[in-house]
């Protein structure tokens, strides 16, 4: 459940607009904890009015496209993540810098869709009439997951066998009595 209603925010909003405080002063008086939520909610009441104050349920989903021109446009000029959300109609600025730092991080390639699930464990039947063209990509899928494997694989013989010399190094055998 959202912190503050609908009802309460649009109050808020509302006051502040007809000049009976400012943001201190308010949300004083409504026991808002920090000024910054006001000014969001007043933000987002001037761009898109009442819509702006609701929660939106329903999962926005953005083009890469669309998120690599958000993040060049927000290190290119000097704005805010909320006053740039309000420019491209996005309801939640976080969202923003949450591109932003994927993107420093790991430049363009961070904004590119992921496939989310499990690796299905059966291959699916190919409807299409070009199998051979499935089959292919299908070998090769399989070729890569083996090369990623037979990379760990490699990485993890080679860890064991350096952990292996460095302990033997250390404990130089003992020699026994005649």
């Amino acid at each position: 459940m959202a912190k503050y209603s609908f009802e309460f925010k649009l109050k808020a909003v509302r006051a502040y607009l007809n000049n009976e405080g400012g943001y201190r002063i308010l949300c004083n008086e409504l026991n808002i904890p920090d000024t910054k939520s006001l000014r969001r909610w007043v933000a987002a009441y001037k761009e898109f009015g009442e819509d702006g104050l609701l929660r939106s349920r329903k999962k926005q989903t953005y083009t890469s496209g669309f998120k690599l021109h958000v993040v060049e446009l927000y290190l290119t000029t000097e704005v805010s993540y909320q006053e740039l959300a309000l420019q491209v109609g996005i309801s939640n600025p976080p969202t923003l810098s949450k591109w932003v730092n994927d993107y420093r991080i790991a430049g363009p390639d961070a904004l590119k869709p992921k496939r989310k699930g499990r690796l299905p464990k059966m291959k699916k039947p190919s409807i299409n009439k070009n199998t051979n063209e499935v089959e292919v990509n299908a070998d090769t899928d399989y070729l890569k997951r083996l090369e990623e494997e037979n990379l760990k694989l490699r990485i993890e013989n080679a860890y064991l066998k350096e952990l292996r010399r460095l302990r033997l190094e250390g404990n130089p055998p003992k020699k026994k009595r005649e």
